[in-house]
């Protein structure tokens, strides 16, 4: 790196981890036409560093790439071809990466007060939709994970990088918070949200045939389940799972879900937004859907799916459709009761 040649990138083998993200991102701020490189262009010290059994996440900033000139590992390799600009240009693109790495570690260090009951109750602090950040769609060639996490922007140019608060001192609903949501569980369980769930939810109370998207993969971060979208199911079926809702996470004499999560998750999480659980919309104070039941709650998708549950009036109502996105959901529920009473 002590030449004034053109500078090149050599990622680590997957080329999406932290010092990849950053080195390309100085390099095309700085010197635009850098070369970046195939991991496969590596030298001796990367096949070191990742030997067999051995993967870290290392990458090279490269002026005149090992191998490619000529005076390489001879005696002109000296202090005609390295200079001093040279090496002061090639300092100063380290303390850039440095700088930026110090930044991430204040960021990563925001994140680690954030609890899974704020990636639940929608008050991490990450961007959502209050910031413009709908769902985690990536750019070209880039991962959606790798957006929620906040290592690139999505499509529109919108990045997740930053905490827009401490976390528990705002609501945002934010599907990069979900999407967190899915690696966790990941990690903690060692399964994946959809495995687990067809396992030993939905067999257990006669749901067959859903199915959810998956994310990620590939040279990218994942698969992994998406979390927030992308769950297919019938009408009968998300009533079915509706049902279990409404008794307390029992079915027959099966106690499938704690009745204390239940009766937890369906009751205002936060002073932030009372009308909102933990993922679940919630009546608790009637401002939700005012003049209908208090024990109302709701699980709401895309293009306005729903699943409606009313424990004092033993009643599930689903909807199942591709839109509108928005419609009076009040006056639909308000009916059916006038109906059934």
């Amino acid at each position: 790196v002590g030449d004034e040649k053109n500078w090149g990138l050599i990622p680590s083998r997957y080329g999406n981890n932290q010092s990849d993200r950053i080195a390309e991102k100085i390099l095309s701020h700085y010197y635009p036409n850098f070369i970046k490189y195939s991991w496969l262009d590596r030298g001796s010290d990367e096949r070191q560093y990742c030997s067999p059994g051995v993967d870290l996440p290392i990458s090279s900033i490269t002026r005149s790439k090992y191998g490619e000139y000529t005076e390489y590992h001879t005696s002109l390799d000296n202090f005609d071809f390295v200079t001093e600009k040279g090496l002061n240009q090639s300092l100063d693109i380290y303390l850039k990466c440095i700088e930026v790495f110090e930044n991430d570690k204040f960021i990563v260090k925001r994140k680690e007060k954030i609890t899974i009951g704020h990636l639940l109750s929608m008050t991490s602090g990450i961007p959502g939709e209050n910031q413009l950040v709908f769902g985690i769609p990536p750019r070209d060639n880039n991962g959606p994970f790798e957006h929620a996490l906040g290592y690139q922007e999505n499509r529109y140019g919108y990045k997740t990088d930053k905490l827009v608060s401490e976390p528990g001192t705002i609501w945002d609903y934010s599907d990069p918070a979900i999407a967190h949501l899915s690696i966790l569980f990941k990690i903690i369980m060692r399964r994946e949200i959809h495995e687990y769930m067809q396992d030993i939810v939905f067999s257990r109370i006669g749901i067959e045939n859903a199915s959810w998207d998956v994310h990620g993969g590939g040279p990218f971060i994942g698969p992994h389940t998406s979390a927030h979208v992308g769950l297919h199911i019938s009408a009968r079926e998300l009533a079915r799972f509706g049902y279990l809702l409404m008794q307390n996470g029992k079915w027959g004499d099966d106690q499938i879900i704690p009745s204390s999560w239940v009766d937890k998750a369906t009751k205002p999480s936060q002073t932030l937004n009372p009308e909102y659980g933990f993922t679940f919309w919630v009546n608790t104070h009637e401002t939700r859907w005012p003049g209908l039941p208090k024990d109302m709650f709701s699980l709401e998708g895309y293009n306005s799916n729903r699943c409606y549950v009313i424990p004092s009036k033993e009643l599930v109502v689903v909807r199942v459709g591709s839109g509108p996105n928005q419609w009076n959901e009040q006056l639909f529920v308000r009916q059916i009761l006038k109906a059934i009473n």
